[in-house]
C-alpha cells in the first residue's frame, strides 16, 4: 500500500516536472502561476457575489453601471479588473442583460379638448421641480389590465408621484399629480406639467385640477414619443428593469411592486444622463447637475 502511494506521488511529481520544463519555467514559477490563478478565481467569485447581491435590488443593471458600482469595492479589496473583463465574466456566466422591447398603446388623443402648446421646445431645464413630465403605461395582471400613471421630475429623473388603477379614468392621473405635488420640497409657485395629448390630461376636469395647484400645462404636438422622451423612458425602466412587464397575480400585488420599484429607482438606480448619480441625490442638489436641453434627450432605448 505504501509503495503504491509513493509510486503515485512520483508519477505526479514527474508530470509536474514535465509541465514546467516543457514551458521553460522553473518549478517555483509554475506553482506561483497556480497560486495566482487561484487568487483570480477567488476574486472573480467575489465580484460575482457582489453583482448577485446588487441585482437582487436592480435585476437589469448592465455592465457599465455595474462597473461603477464595483469600482470602490475592488479598490478597497485591491482587485484589478476592467470593465471589459467584467463583461467577459458576465458573458461566460450567462449573466448579460438581454434587451427586449414591447409596446402597448395607452394614449387616446382623438378628442376635441384643448391641447396646450409644447412649452419644452428648446427649453433649458436647469433645476429640480421646474418641469414635471407625465405618462400612462399598462401593467398586466391575471384578471385585468391595470394602468400606471407616473409624474417624473424632468431635471432629476425622480418619480414624484404615481397611481395604479384597473381603469384609465381621470382620477388616476389626478392621484398621481396630487402625490407629486405633496412630494415637492422646493417653493415654486409654477411648475410646467408636460404630457402627451391623451384625453385624461386634456379634459377640463384634469386641466383645471392641475392649474389650481399652480401647474402650467404643456402637451406634445405630434405622435412622436421623443416629445415626451423622459416619461417614456421611465416607463420602460420600471417595466423592463423591475419586473413590471410580467403578468402579475393581482392589482394589489402590482401596486406593492410599483411602490417598491419606485423607492429603489429613486434611491439607487444610476443614470448616465445624471453622471451616474441616482435621482434622489440629484433632486436634493437642486441645480448642481449640468444643464440639459429637453429636446436632446433620446428614448426609449433600454440600455441607458
Amino acid at each position: 500500500m505504501v509503495s503504491k502511494r509513493n509510486s503515485e506521488k512520483e508519477e505526479k511529481a514527474f508530470k509536474v516536472k514535465w509541465i514546467y520544463e516543457s514551458f521553460g519555467i522553473s518549478k517555483q514559477a509554475y506553482y506561483q502561476q497556480i497560486t495566482r490563478e487561484k487568487l483570480k478565481d477567488l476574486e472573480r467569485e467575489k465580484i460575482i457575489n457582489w453583482i448577485v447581491d446588487y441585482r437582487k435590488l436592480l435585476p437589469k443593471t448592465g455592465t457599465r453601471k455595474l462597473y461603477q458600482y464595483l469600482l470602490p469595492k475592488m479598490v478597497q479589496e485591491n482587485i484589478k479588473m476592467g470593465r471589459d473583463a467584467i463583461n467577459d465574466l458576465l458573458r461566460f456566466r450567462g449573466m448579460l442583460v438581454k434587451k427586449t422591447k414591447r409596446y402597448f398603446i395607452t394614449t387616446d388623443s382623438k378628442h376635441f379638448f384643448y391641447k396646450s402648446p409644447n412649452l419644452l421646445t428648446d427649453l433649458k431645464i436647469t433645476h429640480s421641480e421646474q418641469v414635471f413630465v407625465s405618462d400612462i403605461t399598462y401593467i398586466k395582471t391575471d384578471s385585468v389590465h391595470a394602468y400606471l400613471a407616473l409624474v417624473t421630475d424632468a431635471y432629476s429623473r425622480k418619480i414624484m408621484g404615481w397611481s395604479l388603477q384597473d381603469n384609465m379614468k381621470v382620477s388616476m392621473v389626478k392621484d398621481a399629480l396630487n402625490m407629486a405635488h405633496k412630494n415637492c420640497i422646493f417653493s415654486h409657485k409654477n411648475i410646467i406639467h408636460h404630457s402627451d395629448r391623451g384625453i385624461q390630461y386634456c379634459c377640463p376636469d384634469y386641466s383645471q385640477y392641475a392649474e389650481n395647484k399652480g401647474f402650467i400645462l404643456s402637451t406634445t404636438q405630434q405622435y412622436d414619443p421623443y416629445e415626451n422622451a423622459i416619461a417614456e423612458r421611465i416607463n420602460g425602466i420600471l417595466k423592463y428593469e423591475f419586473g413590471l412587464r410580467n403578468t402579475l397575480k393581482s392589482v394589489e400585488i402590482a401596486r406593492k411592486m410599483v411602490e417598491e420599484a419606485v423607492e429603489l429607482y429613486n434611491a439607487l438606480r444610476m443614470h448616465w444622463s445624471l453622471n451616474l448619480k441616482n435621482p434622489q441625490e440629484v433632486h436634493l442638489q437642486y441645480n448642481k447637475q449640468e444643464n440639459k436641453n429637453y429636446k436632446r434627450v433620446k428614448t426609449p432605448a433600454l440600455a441607458s
